[in-house]
């Protein structure tokens, strides 16, 4: 089955919230909220989409090392769809976009690319983005596993 592709422009509603694995992987989530604006009988409406958004691995630290509440940002990922069961034991089930690449829109921003060295850790995309200062780009130790795109060459 194909992967649901999906992009979108929006703002982050919360700062994202950096946790980690029980194996060292880091996972980062936040919110996004996505606005249309359109024009109906000559006079201007606005819609408001939320979503939330998960990235894993050198992503998600770095999407918490340099991004904050408010900040415009552009997420490409697929759609997925996951059940929990809730401490009532209601079966409840959410669909997620989980990112492949998160990026600041320069639309009414400004940014500096800060590069991480690529020195271990899991799979994932390099470089900062944002404008609140850069992080540590710091991953848990272990083996270094190649980037699924890139292996090991550097991706610009």
């Amino acid at each position: 089955m194909a992967d649901s592709n999906i992009t979108l422009v929006g703002n982050l509603t919360r700062d994202p919230e950096l946790r980690f694995t029980t194996g060292g992987r880091g996972t980062a989530s936040f919110g996004l909220a996505v606005s249309r604006r359109y024009q109906v009988n000559n006079e201007w409406q606005e819609q408001t989409s939320f979503f939330n958004v998960v990235a894993w691995g050198t992503l998600a630290e770095n999407v918490a090392a340099s991004l904050n509440k408010g900040h415009r940002v552009i997420v490409t990922g697929r759609l997925e769809q996951r059940s929990y069961d809730t401490k009532e034991g209601e079966k409840k089930s959410i669909v997620e976009i989980v990112a492949d690449e998160i990026g600041p829109s320069l639309r009414w921003a400004r940014t500096e690319i800060e590069r991480i060295a690529r020195d271990g850790g899991g799979a994932g995309g390099a470089g900062g983005a944002g404008g609140s200062g850069g992080g540590s780009g710091a991953s848990s130790g272990g083996s270094r596993v190649p980037d699924p795109v890139y292996g090991d060459e550097e991706p610009f």
